[in-house]
């Protein structure tokens, strides 16, 4: 380490002394890009509330949370209020700038814009609410990235045609993603089709917990009324495919020239490794990757699934046309990553599973456990499907940059969650020491595949606020912000005043970068 380094490295460091201890020293003349984009995360179902509010159409969410989610979600809650974001915005964009995030990830509700798809009139009043919000964001420096779907989509859709089971889903998604691009695009710099389509697809109609409930025989978690859990997932997925494919080519072709922004996907990224170092749990490995991650990014960069989808499925996976093929490729200008767990994984092939979530053939035969030999893989909580492994971040990186041509990236969610308890004290609930440790570690992780080329642009922590949390409703926390879930009262965690002084310690360290060259060149 040179002297001048050495000297930035001890003035910087010493600066933060009184800081939290829990915040890292950069070193060896590294930091990162100014327009590092510092983020926090939201939806529209789990923020908004406003149901049926102001011309608002059901979403397939509103129908599952009114009807057979019920019986499925942990404490039988909706999202008719959520967190009232669409009433408290405002609010919740000072308590973004008081973090000193430049970037805030949302999604728009397909259902407030177009209460019936293409079948009906925009809602106007859905325009101006997403004009209003974007223009408050921007006007305290922060950047909207802006998420299509994240999970939710207009029910008029499912009872006219079926949802993404049907062809007609990719007109009614392009119509709408036209209308966005469109009404904000002048503004919004970062585009995502789809938060987390590789969830969706497994969860709506295989297991059937997620809307729109469809499933069939062992692998049903629901009494579904219809649905083939060994076909269904497939044939939604190929339809969310071609329809982000429609949208980018709509992007590209109309607005991207004059606005000059980036559309991408949003993927939930678990890594696995294998429970021994046998060939076949290796293969089980690659298989689970194929079937869980690759099976949506491989065709919207390489215009095809994963060979190992394709060995195994056969005709049940559906295909595109060499037409769609030309049109998927190169489909995307990055690709976010939502990164929480890790996975051992264990072959189903070879060797005997007892039936769970990725055993069957049409899942990839495949066993996912989060312990070895009684270990746990990373730092056990009290929830069985999360393991806190930073390294597994690295490595989910670097995956994606060796396997994808080093494709930029977002880091588009991480975070940890707390069960809800109603015995902890307030002061239990602000000092998230635990979250903290997490953020602190994965943002560790990360920052070294930084260094070693991996061109990572940004990172967004889940959450802002603590929210509806899908079918655990609203018996977890996820939130920087206490939310007080009568009231509404947020509350700022420690893990704010640690992100805040995180991201000025980056400012710092890039100022001190940039004046030291301008020092240098008189």
């Amino acid at each position: 380490m040179g002297l001048s380094t050495l000297k930035k490295t001890i003035l910087y460091c010493g600066i933060l002394l009184h800081l939290l201890p829990f915040l890292p020293c950069f070193s060896n003349g590294f930091s990162l890009p100014s327009n590092f984009l510092f983020g926090i995360g939201s939806s529209s179902y789990q923020y908004e509330g406003a149901y049926m509010s102001d011309g608002k159409g059901q979403s397939n969410w509103d129908n599952f949370t009114h009807g057979p989610g019920r019986y499925v979600i942990i404490d039988g809650s909706n999202g008719d209020i959520a967190v009232d974001h669409y009433h408290r915005y405002l609010e919740d964009i000072d308590l973004m700038e008081a973090l000193k995030v430049n970037s805030y990830k949302l999604s728009l509700s397909w259902s407030r814009i177009l209460p019936k798809g293409r079948f009906g009139k925009v809602n106007r009043a859905g325009i101006n609410f997403y004009n209003t919000l974007i223009d408050a964001l921007l006007l305290k420096g922060i950047q909207p990235f802006v998420v299509l779907s994240h999970y939710d989509s207009p029910q008029e859709l499912e009872d006219r045609y079926g949802g993404w089971l049907s062809p007609q889903s990719k007109e009614d998604f392009a119509f709408y993603a036209d209308l966005c691009f469109r009404s904000f695009g002048d503004r919004v710099k970062y585009w995502v089709t789809f938060n987390e389509p590789n969830y969706l697809a497994p969860l709506g109609y295989r297991s059937g917990i997620y809307p729109p409930s469809r499933c069939s025989g062992s692998l049903a978690m629901l009494p579904c009324k219809g649905g083939d859990s060994e076909r269904e997932p497939f044939i939604a997925a190929h339809n969310i495919i071609l329809s982000h494919a429609a949208a980018v080519g709509i992007y590209r072709s109309k607005y991207q020239s004059e606005q000059k922004g980036m559309i991408g996907i949003v993927l939930q990224h678990e890594w696995y490794e294998p429970i021994s170092n046998s060939t076949a749990d290796k293969l089980a490995t690659e298989r689970a990757r194929s079937f869980s991650f690759n099976w949506f990014l491989d065709p919207v960069i390489f215009g095809k699934y994963p060979t190992e989808m394709e060995d195994v499925l056969g005709s049940v996976l559906p295909k595109f046309s060499s037409k769609e093929m030309e049109k998927l490729k190169k489909g995307l200008d990055f690709v976010g990553l939502n990164y929480y767990t890790a996975h051992y994984i264990k072959d189903c092939i070879y060797s005997k599973c007892k039936p769970g979530v990725g055993t069957s053939r049409t899942e990839g035969s495949y066993q996912k456990s989060g312990d070895k030999n009684g270990v746990s893989i990373g730092e056990p909580t009290p929830f069985s499907w999360l393991n806190i492994y930073p390294e597994g971040m690295e490595k989910a990186i670097t995956y994606v940059r060796n396997r994808y041509n080093n494709i930029p990236m977002f880091i588009t969610e991480n975070g940890y969650p707390v069960q809800e308890d109603s015995n902890s004290t307030m002061e239990e609930q602000l000092n998230d020491y635990n979250r903290i440790r997490c953020m602190r570690n994965h943002f560790e992780a990360m920052l070294e595949t930084i260094r070693k080329g991996a061109d990572v642009r940004g990172y967004f922590a889940w959450s802002l606020l603590d929210n509806f949390e899908w079918i655990y409703g609203y018996t977890i926390r996820y939130g920087l912000h206490h939310v007080d879930h009568n009231s509404l009262r947020r509350t700022p965690r420690l893990s704010t005043t640690w992100y805040k002084q995180f991201i000025e310690m980056h400012q710092l360290e890039w100022k001190y970068n940039n004046n030291t060259s301008k020092a240098f060149e008189l």
